[in-house]
């Protein structure tokens, strides 16, 4: 009977804590995998995310431009969902189709152009 290995799933604390580790340079990457139990390509994958990731620690904002167009993103996602929930059914040119526009005003099917 074989066991099967779960899946884990290392925070980002511990990923830094890793790759800060790495980046002193006082072990070797193999001796620091074996330290913290993972496998040297995660230590040298984290080690990367961090080197290229660090910049953007001391970018104006600090990011905060992204988490503000994230939130105004699905703020405009959240009102067209409630648009097209509220919408009544026959309301509109959208829904009138193609014929509304070529049977024109005078056939009682409802265009883009206003009553009267």
């Amino acid at each position: 009977m074989s066991m099967s290995k779960t899946r884990r799933n290392h925070g980002a604390a511990f990923k830094a804590k890793v790759a800060l580790e790495a980046l002193r340079g006082e072990l070797t990457v193999a001796e620091i995998a074996a330290k913290h139990g993972v496998h040297q390509t995660l230590v040298n994958e984290w080690k990367r995310q961090l080197t290229e990731g660090s910049a953007a620690v001391f970018e104006k904002g600090g990011g905060r431009a992204e988490k503000e167009a994230t939130a105004v993103t699905d703020d405009l996602y959240r009102q067209i969902g409630k648009l097209m929930v509220d919408r009544v059914p026959g309301d509109g040119v959208a829904d009138a189709g193609p014929r509304a526009i070529q049977d024109g005003p005078d056939r009682g099917v409802r265009g883009p152009w206003p009553a009267g």
